[in-house]
């Protein structure tokens, strides 16, 4: 019996709302090591979407932020900004 190599993975392009997202949460210590995703995906849903404020999402995340929700969203807002995002 044999098996198949796994399929390769392509990489999303630099440009891509996913990357940016969660790029900007990169720098943002959590509790536990989901933390980031959660709130990486949260912020691309705002990317997305932009239903609510940001301060909300980061709130809504619930990602056990080891920082202030002040300081976290100064990060990403300089991410973002960094990245060409209008905010």
């Amino acid at each position: 019996m044999t098996t198949k190599p796994a399929s390769a993975v392509k990489r999303a392009p630099e440009e891509s709302l996913e990357l940016i997202a969660y790029a900007s949460v990169e720098s943002i210590p959590t509790a536990e090591p989901h933390g980031k995703d959660r709130l990486g995906y949260h912020v691309w849903t705002w990317l997305r979407t932009r239903r609510d404020t940001l301060e909300s999402v980061v709130s809504t995340a619930k990602a056990g932020l080891l920082i202030s929700e002040e300081e976290a969203l100064e990060r990403i807002r300089a991410s973002l900004l960094q990245h060409g995002v209008s905010l």
